[in-house]
């Protein structure tokens, strides 16, 4: 490994700084004049010559040219066209130009192109011009982050936050009330317990830009009410290009300590099971009750049963990029293709982390009551890999474009986990798990965009999306005190178990969007329809196994339960007079499902006036949901339950334009929120980390939501945007995750209905420039929203009206960017980024109440949350003559503690009323620095 890594790093590194030879002719930077924004696709042409080109991402331009004088044109759409001489002698010139906004009235004017949406000013247009409430970051925007995932991403959009570092959360609703599209198609799930999507599986180099729709629309789907996260991926490239970059990482934590690792899984290295752990095929379901029934002999059935782990240094993190863009002229028709590749291997560390449970607080000694009080260490090597491939054909007018858009990333993850912990009937015990899961995630789409005359345009879509997820042999154990000996030992056969599971989703869609502009007098109506259809299925499969022995005679020495794990389960403790493995049916924790969504919309573009437009329709979702579970544990009892409904969801947007800067909008849509299929299934899945069960309810109904929004807009300048919006949701039946206490002490977690809830909020964003206070290399993003929500129960129903689980009572963002246009005559420039994050007190773990509803022996459960800490990071970039770029990056300076608390009001005899607080979970993060090289060709 120690070989591979530094090999790619020299290799790559003798790429990024070979000696480029010098070129003559002119290169440079365009601006705006006003704001020192680079201008992205600026056309540069060399007068009477068929030489030419467009400026790039930095507003950057190069034309080789022989010696001699020439007459350089610059145009751009709503500036003024710039004209220059120049001559040409050995060295290429240096010519940095700054475009003046277009004074004159353009009456008639048309473009026949397209629209580049990976650049701040393209963004904010975008945003401004748009029907929607909706906010978004471009890839300019990411750069200047140096945000690796789609995750980091969309945490800089105000109202989001983001919990596991990789689930969304939209103005305070969790991730179930948001929408993921890529590429304009939907994505499945990429997780089997809840419907959410992993947004760190996308790196940021595969994007283009995050788009996040806040109000509905009859074009867009209606189950969601949060946001509508939709990614974009590269578009068209505006000119010939490949790079290459290299990085490293190294956190302050991870690689300071020894690293614990599962010895026999430790080298997968494209994210992949290395075949290790797969279950022997001569084990199949059709001796599933023989082997319930005499247990498996472990030597003859090819089981990996290797225990053991292994201690290392970690290597910093290692991650390599590439992108190709090429375009193509066939009889004037263009061709595009946009090929990137990525890889990334890391190592991650949670240390000494707290992980406990509490019950309700024993007021009568004044002390807490724990159900589980424990301490991990958590050991994650993660390897991602992706690749995309975008070809992309424009016919020689730009009436008619077609594009295929391939995605693939692949996720493995490889964990250990160590607890050491104190039970709920105070008896000491150590635990582990041995974790792998693969996550694939593959999106495709066949579009079509069709200019048919100047008022019609027909949009076409066609994607199919794959989820897969496997657990291959998820091992685990407890050992506890033996009452006997006093010694931690095993106690119970099936406190050694392994599992194999599978989930397999597929995704079909197709829709079609017809737009027709209506002239009528000096107004243009838009009358928009189409229908829309996805077909999803999923399949999931899971078997579980325990070890036993007989407990009256066996060959196995007698201090058998009290050695270590490694030894215990070395191939000589196995055999039928030893150790062997039973497998516990469990049929009732596999399904299948699918789902039919079918849809059809009609709205209505209407300018009222010049300053107001209305835009408004309805749409209508046919809903189709059939569950197939089992009714008995042991054997094969497939039911099916079908769920069925039609809804017809109206909304309107409004928009009142103040002048050409300012605008305010007001909008109302109805939407849904409907169960996923694991919510929906009686299937049950032990979470190590809560160390409780998770378990499905075939009851639950829907959710349906009324949203309404207000929002001021203000656009000072080319890519600046001050913006206000007031916020208000009512749901009717809303989904909550909850827990219950059984047995006792044990946990299990499952999803209900709640009566009602309403959640309302103010969001402010500012992106602008600093010139006004004489900075003009400076500029400003901050965003802060203040939430409020509440859930409301039945009068019967034991819990009570709170917070809505996930929502945080404030975000803040806030970014300032230190960006020269003009650094030094050779076009070498400096980026400098100071980022601030802070997420207010949010709920995660629901509390419950315990005992009758009207007994006085009725004990509370306090509700679990996720504490305020402060997050800065540090970004730092330097550009050599815009082939080379060295960025660097400190995330999370402040490395304060993650901290989980169950926090309690209670009424003591003596002391009278106080607050109670209990830490659930806290670990430290640490620092990371990354170092990133890039050479672009």
């Amino acid at each position: 490994m120690a070989r591979l890594y530094y090999k790619i790093t020299i290799i790559c590194t003798i790429l990024i700084i070979a000696t480029n030879i010098n070129a003559q002719g002119i290169e440079g930077t365009i601006t705006d004049a006003n704001t020192n924004e680079p201008l992205i696709g600026v056309t540069i042409q060399v007068k009477d010559l068929a030489l030419g080109t467009v400026t790039n991402l930095d507003g950057y331009y190069n034309i080789s040219l022989p010696q001699g004088s020439y007459t350089i044109v610059c145009s751009y759409v709503g500036y003024e066209t710039h004209t220059i001489n120049i001559t040409v002698t050995n060295n290429t010139i240096l010519q940095n130009i700054q475009l003046k906004n277009a004074t004159t009235q353009i009456e008639t004017l048309v473009v026949t192109g397209r629209a580049l949406n990976n650049n701040s000013i393209a963004i904010n247009k975008q945003i401004q011009q748009s029907a929607v409430v909706m906010s978004g970051v471009s890839m300019q925007q990411i750069q200047k982050t140096q945000d690796k995932d789609a995750a980091e991403i969309v945490k800089r959009i105000p109202g989001i936050s983001i919990i596991d570092d990789k689930f969304v959360m939209v103005r305070g609703l969790s991730q179930r009330y948001n929408q993921v599209w890529i590429n304009g198609a939907s994505v499945p799930s990429s997780e089997s317990d809840s419907r959410a999507f992993s947004f760190d599986i996308i790196p940021s180099s595969q994007l283009d830009n995050v788009m996040i729709v806040k109000s509905a629309a009859p074009e867009y789907p209606a189950d969601f009410s949060g946001g509508m996260v939709l990614l974009q991926t590269k578009d068209i490239p505006d000119q010939d290009n490949a790079q290459i970059s290299i990085a490293t990482a190294f956190n302050t934590i991870t690689h300071t300590n020894n690293f614990t690792a599962i010895k026999s899984s430790a080298t997968d290295w494209l994210g992949f099971d290395n075949g290790l752990r797969q279950m022997n095929n001569g084990i199949t379901n059709n001796n599933l009750q023989t082997i319930a029934n005499n247990g498996i002999d472990l030597n003859n059935n090819g089981f990996n049963n290797n225990w053991n782990t292994t201690n290392k240094k970690p290597l910093p993190h290692l991650s390599f990029a590439a992108n190709l863009n090429r375009t193509f002229k066939i009889s004037n028709h263009n061709i595009a293709l946009l090929a990137a590749l990525n890889y990334n291997y890391s190592h991650k560390s949670v240390l000494n982390a707290t992980n406990s449970i509490f019950s309700a607080y024993d007021i009568a000694n004044d002390r807490s009551n724990y159900l589980r009080k424990a301490t991990d260490n958590q050991y994650n090597q993660n390897v991602k890999i992706g690749a995309m491939l975008n070809i992309s054909y424009i016919s020689p007018k730009g009436n008619h474009k077609i594009e295929l858009k391939n995605i693939f990333n692949q996720l493995g993850k490889n964990r250990y986990t160590h607890r050491t912990l104190i039970d709920a009937q105070n008896n000491n015990g150590i635990s582990a798990e041995y974790y792998y899961s693969s996550r694939t995630v593959y999106n495709a789409q066949l579009t079509g965009t069709h200019k048919i005359t100047q008022n019609t345009q027909l949009n076409w879509d066609l994607g199919y999306a794959l989820a897969n997820k496997q657990l291959p042999d998820r091992k685990k154990y407890l050992f506890t005190d033996q009452q006997e000996t006093g010694v931690i030992a095993l106690v119970r056969a099936n406190d050694i178990t392994r599992e194999f599971t599978k989930l397999h989703e597929n995704i079909f869609s197709a829709k079609a969007d017809y737009i027709q502009n209506i002239n009528i007098n000096n107004y243009t109506l838009q009358l928009k329809a189409g229908a829309f259809s996805e077909y999803r299925n999923r399949d999931y499969f899971t078997r579980q196994f325990i070890y036993n022995w007989n407990h009256s005679q066996n060959t196995l020495p007698h201090n058998f339960k009290q050695l270590p794990i490694e030894e215990m389960m070395q191939q000589n403790m196995y055999g039928a007079d030893k150790l062997y493995l039973i497998e516990e049916l469990k049929w009732r924790d596999n399904y299948a499902a699918t789902n039919l969504l079918a849809a059809a919309y009609i709205a209505l573009n209407i300018p009222i006036t010049s300053k107001v437009d209305i835009y408004t329709g309805v749409r209508f979702e046919h809903n189709k949901t059939v569950l197939t579970s089992h009714k008995r544990d042991y054997e094969y009892s497939a039911t099916n339950k079908e769920y069925k409904e039609n809804n017809i969801f109206p909304s309107i947007n409004a928009i009142y334009r103040i002048n050409n800067k300012q605008q305010i909008r007001a909008t109302y849509g109805r939407t849904i929120n409907r169960p996923e299929f694991r919510e929906l299934s009686p299937s049950v899945f032990y979470d190590f980390e809560l160390a409780s069960n998770v378990q499905g309810n075939t009851q639950l109904q829907n959710c349906y939501i009324n949203n309404t929004d207000i929002r001021y807009e203000y656009y000072p300048n080319s890519g600046e945007q001050i913006s206000v919006a007031l916020f208000y949701k009512h749901f009717n039946k809303p989904i909550e995750s909850t827990y219950t206490v059984t047995g006792g002490t044990e946990l299990v977690y499952s999803f209900l209905n709640a009566n009602q809830a309403r959640s309302y909020g103010i969001e402010i964003d500012i992106k602008k420039s600093l010139d006004f206070i004489k900075l003009p290399n400076f500029s400003i993003s901050a965003n802060v929203s203040l939430i409020n929500s509440k859930v409301k129960f039945n009068e019967q129903h034991k819990e009570e009206n709170r917070p809505m689980q996930g929502q945080s009572p404030y975000l803040i963002n806030i970014g300032l960017f230190y960006s020269p246009i003009n650094a030094s005559e050779k076009l070498n420039s400096l980026n400098i980024g100071i980022l601030y994050n802070r997420i207010g007190k949010r709920l995660i773990g629901v509390g419950r109440n315990i005992g009758s509803q009207h007994s006085e022996d009725v004990a509370n459960i306090p509700h679990s949350y996720e504490m305020p800490r402060d997050a800065i990071d540090f970004t730092a970039s330097y550009t050599i003559k815009q082939k080379v770029k060295i960025q660097l990056s400190v995330k999370d300076i402040l490395a304060q503690k993650v901290t989980y608390q169950q926090i309690a009001n209670i009424t003591h005899p003596i002391y009278g009323d106080k607050q109670i607080t209990e830490i659930t979970k806290q670990f430290k993060t640490g620092q990371t620095i990354n170092l990133t090289l890039t050479y672009i060709f």
